[in-house]
C-alpha cells in the first residue's frame, strides 16, 4: 500500500488485488487469473509480497479455500501465471470429504506467496523433504474469506504435517483485519480464546484423506503446534527456497516461475505475454452444477 491509511475504499484500491475467472466453477477448465491494483496480470505465487508489513510481521496471503466449503481449489504451480484451479485426483475434481463433525476446511486455507517447499531439502527438524508447493496457511478469524482473496495475516505458529512423507506445514495465523486480532500473539493465544480449535485442526489433517482410501497422515513432533518464532523462520527458510528458484540458482522441475515483477529472475516476462496466458484460457461461464460424486453427503464418524 501507500503512505497513510487513507478511506477504506482508497485502502482496498492501493493493496488491492483482483481476479478474473475463465471457465466455470467446478470443471476441469476453471482458472482464477490475479491482477494488481492497477489491473496487470500477476501471479500470486511469485509476484505477490511475502511481506504485507516486514517490521510487524505481517504476511500477506492468497486465499485459495474459504472456509466450510469442499472443493480443493489451489494456486497451479506448474502453469503459467499460477492461476488457481481445483486439484484433480484420477481424472476427478477433488472435493475433501466432511470430516466429522466439521464441514469442509475448517479455516480459510491458502498460501503465502513468494514461499516454496522445497523437494530436494530434507528438513531439519522433520527429516523429511518438502511437497514442492508454497506454504500453508490456515487463517482462524471470524470472517469467510472469498476465493482469490489477498489478505494480511498475523502469524501465530505451525502444525508439521509428514503427509505421504512429505514435509507439508501448516502455519496458523489470523486475519489482521479481524475484530480480535490484537488478542493473537502467539500459539497459545489461540488455545486459550479458542478452545478446541487446535485439536480440531490436527484431528482435521489426520483424516482428511481417509474417506479416500489413504492412511491417517502423521506428524513431526507429535502432532504439537510450534509458536511464532519456530514458524516465521521456517517461513523465513521457505522464503529462501523461493529465491533460489526464481533466480535458477534452483532446478524447480515442472514448476512454472514466469512472473512480472522480480527483476533478477530469468522468468520475468512482459505484459503482453502474461495478457496471451490469459487469453488462451476459455471464457467465463456460470459454474457446473457439483458432479454427483463431489459434494460429500455423510460427515466421517470416527471410528
Amino acid at each position: 500500500g501507500g503512505g497513510g491509511r487513507a478511506s477504506a475504499g482508497a485502502c482496498a484500491a492501493m493493496s488491492g488485488y483482483g481476479v478474473e475467472e475463465r471457465a466455470g466453477p467446478h470443471s476441469p477448465e476453471y482458472r482464477l487469473f490475479f491482477k494488481d491494483g492497477a489491473g496487470r496480470y500477476i501471479s500470486p505465487f511469485h509476484d505477490i509480497p511475502m511481506y504485507a508489513d516486514a517490521g510487524k510481521n505481517v504476511f500477506n496471503m492468497v486465499v485459495e479455500v474459504p472456509r466450510w466449503t469442499n472443493a480443493k481449489m489451489e494456486i497451479s504451480t506448474k502453469e503459467p501465471l499460477n492461476p488457481i484451479k481445483q486439484d484433480v485426483k484420477k481424472g476427478k475434481l477433488r472435493f475433501v470429504a466432511n470430516v466429522f463433525p466439521h464441514k469442509g476446511y475448517i479455516w480459510n486455507y491458502g498460501a503465502i506467496p513468494q514461499t516454496w517447499e522445497d523437494p530436494s531439502h530434507k528438513d531439519e527438524n522433520t527429516g523429511c523433504c518438502g511437497d514442492n508447493d508454497p506454504i500453508d496457511v490456515c487463517e482462524i478469524g471470524s470472517k469467510v474469506c472469498s476465493r482469490g482473496e489477498v489478505i494480511q495475516v498475523k502469524v501465530l505458529g505451525t502444525l508439521a504435517l509428514i503427509d505421504e512423507g512429505e514435509t507439508d506445514w501448516k502455519v496458523i495465523a489470523i486475519n489482521v483485519e479481524d475484530p480480535e486480532a490484537a488478542s493473537y500473539n502467539d500459539i497459545e493465544d489461540v488455545r486459550r480464546m479458542k478452545p478446541g480449535y487446535l485439536e480440531a485442526t490436527v484431528d482435521w489433517f489426520r483424516r482428511y484423506k481417509v474417506p479416500d482410501g489413504k492412511p491417517e497422515n502423521q506428524f513431526a513432533f507429535n502432532g504439537e503446534f510450534k509458536g511464532k518464532d519456530f514458524a516465521l523462520d521456517v517461513i523465513k527458510g521457505t522464503h529462501e527456497h523461493w529465491k533460489a528458484l526464481i533466480t535458477k540458482r534452483t532446478d524447480g522441475g515442472e514448476i512454472n516461475c514466469t512472473n512480472l515483477t522480480v527483476s533478477e529472475s530469468p522468468f520475468c516476462c512482459s505484459q503482453d505475454c502474461a495478457k496471451a496466458t490469459v487469453d488462451a484460457a476459455p471464457p467465463c461461464k456460470a459454474a457446473s452444477p457439483i458432479p454427483p460424486e463431489g459434494e460429500p453427503k455423510t460427515p466421517l464418524r470416527p471410528q
